[in-house]
C-alpha cells in the first residue's frame, strides 16, 4: 500500500536585493510577502498594514517602490540622498522622519542612517550602511500581533525607541573607554598619543551628540503633530521616544564634559611631574655647584693660597666638600625637592 505523500513545502520568494522584507500586515497578523510590483496591492484595504523594508537601494528600485506606494516626487528626492542631520518633513497624508543610526565597531562609531515614511496605512523604512538591522524588533512585534494592529505610526515609535536601545549600548562602550582615558590620564599625565586618542574621543562624542540632539526635538514634534498619519494614541509614544533621547543627549554631554575634565586633570599632573623634574635637576646643580666651585679654585695652581702646603689640606678640602653636600642634600630633601 502506498503512503500518501506530502506537498513540497514551498519557501517564500526571497526580496530582490535593496528590499529586506514587504509583508502585509491584517490585524497585526502576517498576511503575505509582497512582490516589488504588488506593493501597493493592499493599500486602503480596512485593518490593512504595508510594511516594507529597504537597504542601499538603486534609483530604480526605490522609484518602483515609490509609484507603488504612491510618493510624492518630492518625497523621492529626499529618500535618493544620504542626511547629514536627522530632519521631519510633513507631507501631505505622510512623514518622513530621518535619523542617524550609531554602532560600535573595533571600538570606533560606525554611522548609517534611517529614514521613514510614515503613512497611514503603509510603513517604508529605508536603510543605509551596515547598523541597525531592525529584524529581530520586526519578529518581536509579529510576535505581539496586537501591537502592529495599532498601524505605521506605533511601529514607527517602536522603531526610534529601538534606535534608543542602540544609543545605549553606544554610550555604555564609550563611557567604559572614557573611564579608561581618565584612569591613565590621573595616573601617568597626558602623553602626545593619549593627546591624539582624546581628541578623537570627543570628535566621536561630538558627533554622535549632533546625530541625536535633534532627535528628542524630532519626537516632541511628532507628538504634538496634526497629521492623518499620526495618531492620537500613538503621540505619548513619540513623546516617550523625546525623553530616552533626551536623557541620551544629556548623557554623551557628560562624558564629554568627563573627558575635559580628565584633560585639564592630566595636563596639571603632566605640569606638576614637569616641575618636579625641574627641581631635582636645580637642586644637584646646586649640590655639584659646591664641589665644582672649590675644585675650581685650586685647580688655578696659583702657588700663594691658603693652607696649599698643609699637611692636611687636602682631607680638610674633601671633608668641607662632603660635608656642603650633605648639608644641601638634608635642606632640599626637606623641602620636598629631592
Amino acid at each position: 500500500m502506498d503512503l500518501p505523500v506530502a506537498p513540497a513545502v514551498v519557501p517564500p520568494p526571497l526580496p530582490p536585493p535593496g528590499i529586506t522584507a514587504a509583508v502585509a500586515y491584517r490585524a497585526g497578523h502576517r498576511l503575505a510577502e509582497l512582490a516589488p510590483d504588488a506593493l501597493g496591492s493592499r493599500l486602503g484595504e480596512p485593518g490593512m498594514l504595508t510594511w516594507v523594508g529597504m537597504r542601499d537601494p538603486d534609483a530604480a528600485l526605490l522609484q518602483q517602490v515609490a509609484d507603488q506606494l504612491g510618493l510624492d516626487r518630492k518625497v523621492v528626492e529626499e529618500l535618493a540622498f544620504a542626511h547629514r542631520r536627522p530632519k521631519v518633513i510633513e507631507y501631505e497624508g505622510m512623514m518622513l522622519v530621518a535619523a542617524i543610526t550609531i554602532g560600535i565597531e573595533d571600538h570606533l562609531p560606525q554611522f548609517g542612517e534611517l529614514t521613514l515614511i510614515i503613512g497611514e496605512d503603509f510603513l517604508l523604512t529605508l536603510r543605509r550602511g551596515p547598523l541597525c538591522a531592525y529584524k529581530p524588533l520586526r519578529e518581536r512585534l509579529e510576535a505581539a500581533p496586537e501591537l502592529l494592529a495599532r498601524g505605521p505610526d506605533f511601529v514607527a515609535t517602536e522603531l526610534l525607541d529601538f534606535l534608543a536601545d542602540q544609543f545605549v549600548a553606544v554610550a555604555a562602550a564609550m563611557e567604559e573607554g572614557v573611564e579608561q582615558m581618565e584612569q591613565r590620564l590621573v595616573l601617568h599625565g597626558a602623553t602626545q598619543l593619549d593627546i591624539r586618542r582624546l581628541y578623537r574621543m570627543r570628535r566621536d562624542l561630538l558627533r554622535i551628540h549632533n546625530a541625536i540632539s535633534p532627535l528628542a526635538e524630532i519626537c516632541r514634534r511628532l507628538s504634538r503633530v496634526e497629521s492623518p498619519s499620526i495618531d492620537a494614541q500613538a503621540r505619548p509614544y513619540f513623546g516617550e521616544d523625546a525623553d530616552r533621547m533626551q536623557r541620551l543627549v544629556e548623557w554623551f554631554a557628560a562624558l564629554r564634559e568627563s573627558l575635559a575634565f580628565a584633560f585639564e586633570a592630566g595636563l596639571m599632573i603632566g605640569q606638576m611631574q614637569q616641575n618636579d623634574t625641574t627641581r631635582k635637576l636645580a637642586a644637584w646643580a646646586a649640590i655639584l655647584a659646591v664641589p665644582t666651585a672649590i675644585a675650581g679654585l685650586y685647580g688655578m695652581n696659583f702657588e700663594n693660597m691658603p693652607e696649599l702646603k698643609w699637611r692636611y689640606g687636602y682631607p680638610a678640602v674633601l671633608a668641607v666638600i662632603g660635608g656642603a653636600i650633605l648639608i644641601l642634600y638634608r635642606r632640599f630633601k626637606k623641602a620636598g625637592w629631592l
